[in-house]
């Protein structure tokens, strides 16, 4: 059989053991998908029926390449193979067997939307608060309940279950989830997470349907066992139990699902569910770089909770891993964007062996705003660019309604958003009296009375009227505060405040990263204006690249660590390496949330082939306010020799080119010199130490009720303090008034040039 020629001595054995129960613990790049795909061909080679053979993955894509794969080995007989995600084989089952537990054979299958449009309408008809019961929050509990097996009595009668729900004054879930399952069961409809509900109930009272498919499925294989939850553990658990010729494959180092409900108990505990188990270990990683697997190996075994193995590569040595440390978020994206730039012209590489990977989507704006300024083109994967997110187009849309009351499509964006009962029948009464008036849409709402009804025209008139305070706000302030009062009194943030889901925590944390960067916008000191109608300006621009749908263009790939399990690049950028971001502080309250972020950084690691950049920056805006941050306790795990510190320091001037102003601090851990904690000290000036007083040799901590000084007569010598860049002293003057430019050496970020007659200074008495 020629096809076992090419498998190791792991992977063969792995292929050829097909009786019994079997765990493949298949390390990052070790070829686990060609080991499982030679096994089924394995097993259909020595006459199994391919009727017979159950494979069940996460993806159709993972479904779709094994079944190739296959092919090529054993011909159209892999078509007869019950391979698929769990949903989708299940979902075909419970077609078959739906009558038993009261469903018809048609029944429809509501997607996300359709299950979350119902949960909607009851909350409605339950008079509850919407805010309160966000939908989406509504939806992740039901969701969390069906794949943990709890039904609705179980539900209604857990007494902690019902005590949390009270505690958060959301008491009606348990009645809301009633409803729901009845309105389904009404419809003859099935959510996503009944495929699996559903199949546990039928399994569990219909012994002769169990009975039916454990001999229909004689032998069973399971991709990403890691990632199971528990009511696929049981469903896989049940079928296999006869014949016990189950073959699961995982990663335990993988598991970074856990809030989908993942539980990483199912692979860890599968020696002790099967004692005669035969256990394979594919550890020789072929994908990646030995310094790149040894960086992973040191990070993962700061985890308890995990099984024994020794990854290894015979690949070459390769570079270093890079730590880069920059001033702030904004500059890591640039420091990035450049060095992107530099790899690709020094290895003539194309840009899609580049990957930015990152903790949370909010990270993109940076990122995206950098490339975009250099040129470089780059796709999101997984998701949308950051200012094609609804959130952000929908505040968005009010700032464009704020500078341009005409905007018809900004206009009928937000006119009910958030909801203030304003429907499509009143939208079009207003959109018919402007066509006939010959008037804009929002001309039409000032004087409301006259076109609509008394409660249509207050609803309107009141959205006209906060429009309006919102232009008045914006012709005397800047553009963070204009943009802050705009997303607070819209109540747009607190809708989104409100929603406690993962993806509303999501959309939240865009809104404010948006915040963020209006706030490092107003606080620029080399511009003039710094209203938001300016800031728009440049939105515009950058969102005017979007449109480019091209998949098979060559672009840089931008992702969440989470979307890129299983994906590959020869090169990838790490970004965020800082406490409270990764690890998120959500994670930091128990030694599992902390091991599955570990386990997060395992697998952004392994996604590399060739070259890992990881950075962080010193200081971020988070929620309108410059914070310090400390670098992440994962940098420290990392063992020293592995790395290769490239630390920078920008100077003021806020163009593009700084690769002139950069300074490498190289590393002296091959001699094992240094202390590991002092790698990742402040940032150290690579300039000559200036001179300075002892108030230059403290801490900067912003003096309170800080005001500027004049600084018309300021000389070289003196030192100053900056709300935000600490104390310094003036090095050099420079111009004419009213342009003179100011050098100041600052202590803890190095040299800044200002332009004095925006800069806010103020002088330090000597």
């Amino acid at each position: 059989m020629d096809y076992l020629k090419g498998l190791n001595s792991s992977q063969r054995q792995a292929v050829e053991q097909t009786e019994g129960p079997v765990m493949i613990v298949a390390g990052a790049g070790s070829g686990k998908t060609r080991v499982i795909t030679y096994r089924v061909a394995h097993l259909i080679n020595k006459s199994i029926d391919p009727f017979n053979i159950l494979v069940l993955t996460f993806t159709n894509k993972a479904a779709k390449e094994m079944r190739n794969r296959i092919m090529s080995v054993v011909g159209s007989e892999a078509k007869n193979i019950w391979m698929g995600t769990f949903h989708s084989v299940f979902a075909k089952i419970l077609r078959v067997e739906a009558n038993k537990i009261g469903y018809p054979n048609n029944f429809t299958i509501y997607d996300t939307d359709d299950s979350k449009s119902l949960i909607k309408t009851i909350l409605k008809e339950m008079s509850l608060d919407d805010k309160l019961y966000h939908h989406n929050y509504v939806y992740g509990r039901i969701s969390m309940a069906k794949n943990n097996l709890i039904s609705v009595q179980e539900y209604q009668q857990n007494e902690q279950i019902q005590a949390d729900d009270f505690s958060q004054g959301r008491g009606f879930i348990g009645k809301i989830y009633e409803t729901y399952v009845n309105r389904c069961f009404k419809a003859g409809a099935m959510d996503f997470d009944d495929l699996l509900f559903k199949t546990n109930v039928l399994l569990k009272e219909h012994p002769d349907v169990l009975y039916k498919y454990q001999n229909k499925f004689k032998y069973l294989m399971v991709d990403e066992y890691q990632d199971t939850n528990f009511s696929q553990y049981l469903i896989v658990k049940k079928l296999a139990a006869i014949r016990e010729n189950l073959c699961v494959v995982g990663d335990d180092a993988q598991s970074i699902y856990a809030f989908r409900g993942a539980n990483i108990q199912n692979i860890l505990n599968f020696q002790k569910d099967y004692p005669d188990v035969k256990v394979f270990k594919l550890e020789q990683n072929y994908r990646s770089t030995q310094n790149i697997v040894n960086v992973a190996n040191s990070i993962i075994a700061n985890n308890k909770n995990q099984l024994d193995k020794n990854v290894f590569s015979d690949n070459e040595t390769g570079e270093k891993i890079k730590v880069t440390r920059s001033y702030s978020d904004n500059e890591e994206g640039k420091v990035v964007a450049e060095s992107i730039m530099q790899e690709r012209a020094n290895n003539n590489l194309d840009w899609v062996s580049f990957a930015i990977l990152y903790r949370t989507n909010a990270q993109s704006r940076s990122m995206e705003e950098a490339l975009r300024k250099l040129n470089v083109p780059y796709k999101i994967y997984g998701g949308l660019s950051f200012y094609q997110r609804k959130e952000i187009k929908d505040l968005i849309a009010y700032f464009r309604l704020t500078f341009n009351p005409s905007d018809e499509e900004a206009f009928k964006r937000v006119i009910n958003y958030p909801a203030r009962g304003i429907g499509k029948t009143t939208l079009d009464k207003i959109i018919l009296a402007a066509d006939q008036q010959n008037k804009t849409l929002f001309e039409i709402i000032v004087d409301a009375p006259q076109y609509l009804d008394n409660r249509a025209a207050m609803a309107v008139q009141n959205f006209a009227i906060a429009i309006q305070s919102f232009q008045v706000v914006a012709k005397n302030s800047l553009a963070y505060d204009t943009a802050l009062h705009i997303a607070q009194q819209s109540s747009l943030l607190k809708d989104l405040y409100d929603d406690k889901s993962v993806e509303g925590l999501a959309r939240y944390e865009n809104i404010q990263e948006l915040l963020n960067g209006i706030k490092e916008f107003s606080e620029r000191e080399d511009i003039e204006e710094r209203g938001l109608d300016i800031f728009m300006q440049d939105v515009a621009l950058l969102t005017n690249d979007d449109n480019d749908k091209n998949p098979n263009k060559d672009t840089v790939s931008l992702m969440t660590i989470h979307s890129s399990k299983g994906l590959e690049f020869p090169q990838v950028y790490i970004v965020g390496m800082e406490e409270n971001l990764f690890p998120s502080q959500m994670a930091l309250n128990s030694r599992a949330d902390l091991e599955e972020e570990r386990r997060l950084f395992y697998v952004a690691v392994t996604r590399a082939e060739k070259k890992i950049h990881l950075s962080y920056a010193t200081s971020r805006f988070r929620f309108g306010t410059l914070v310090n941050c400390e670098p992440s306790r994962f940098l420290d795990e990392i063992e020293p020799k592995y790395l290769e510190l490239d630390f920078v320091k920008r100077a003021a001037n806020n163009d593009s080119s700084f690769g002139d102003e950069r300074s490498q601090w190289k590393s002296k851990t091959s001699s094992g010199n240094n202390q590991q904690g002092d790698f990742f000290s402040k940032p150290k000036p690579a300039s000559k130490p200036i001179a300075t007083t002892s108030l230059l040799g403290k801490a900067h901590v912003p003096t309170p009720g800080f005001a500027s000084s004049d600084t018309s007569k300021l000389q070289v010598g003196q030192e100053v303090e900056h709300e935000r860049f600490g104390f310094g002293k003036v090095i050099n003057l420079e111009g004419n008034k009213p342009d003179i430019k100011a050098t100041v050496f600052f202590k803890e970020i190095g040299q800044k040039q200002l332009l004095l007659k925006f800069a806010k200074l103020r002088i330090l008495e000597n």
